[in-house]
């Protein structure tokens, strides 16, 4: 249930929780909010998107200037895509440059989106200022209002699911260093051990 809802699958999980007769964690409509933001964002729409969360709650971006810079960055890398060079120059002008003077953490990141201007999608670009047009980039800054809203609903940012593979694989690590046990594929989805045939018993 934290999986389905952390990642947003809302129909998988109103039908879970029936289901499995469990109370829901969240309003589930809250769940859509959040896909309809994420979907904003990944197709290059940061006006809606911003639009979207303060309705949702207008303290996220207000108390999270890190976030908001961030958005508009995205905004600017868009203008950029878009070939608005005049638009961008001015937007990053009005907007950004006074937010970098605010918070220099902030200038690193407006210097590389800025470096765009002077390849314009030449493939010669360094591959830190490409990978600012790549879709990677939108599903970054995607996954980071995402966790700022589940912030703000009071619910974990990252999948448990996640975190108890990672607590998996490292356990595996540290009995590996001092005995023979069986281990899990998760690639092939069989445990296996050190004395068997190797096709292992499916899970």
């Amino acid at each position: 249930m934290d999986y389905l809802v952390i990642e947003g699958y809302k129909s998988a999980a109103v039908e879970f929780s029936q289901e499995a007769s469990l109370a829901a964690p969240v309003d589930f409509d809250s769940i859509e909010n959040r896909m309809n933001i994420r979907e904003a964002l990944q197709r290059g729409d940061v006006e809606d998107a911003i639009t979207r969360v303060n309705d949702l709650n207008p303290d996220i971006l207000d108390t999270n200037p890190a976030l908001y810079f961030h958005l508009q960055q995205q905004r600017l890398i868009e203008l950029i895509r878009d070939n608005r060079i005049d638009e961008a120059l001015q937007f990053a002008q009005s907007e950004l440059a006074p937010r970098g003077e605010e918070n220099p953490e902030f200038l690193a990141d407006l210097e590389k989106t800025m470096t765009l201007l002077a390849f314009e999608s030449s493939p010669a670009a360094p591959p830190a200022v490409s990978e600012l047009l790549s879709s990677g980039q939108r599903q970054k800054t995607a996954g980071e209002v995402n966790a700022a809203v589940l912030e703000s609903l009071s619910q974990g940012k990252e999948v448990k699911l996640v975190g108890l593979l990672k607590l998996l694989s490292w356990g595996e690590s540290m009995l590996e260093e001092r005995a023979e046990f069986p281990k899990l594929n998760l690639q092939e989805g069989t445990v296996t051990s050190d004395e068997d045939d190797g096709n292992g018993m499916k899970i």
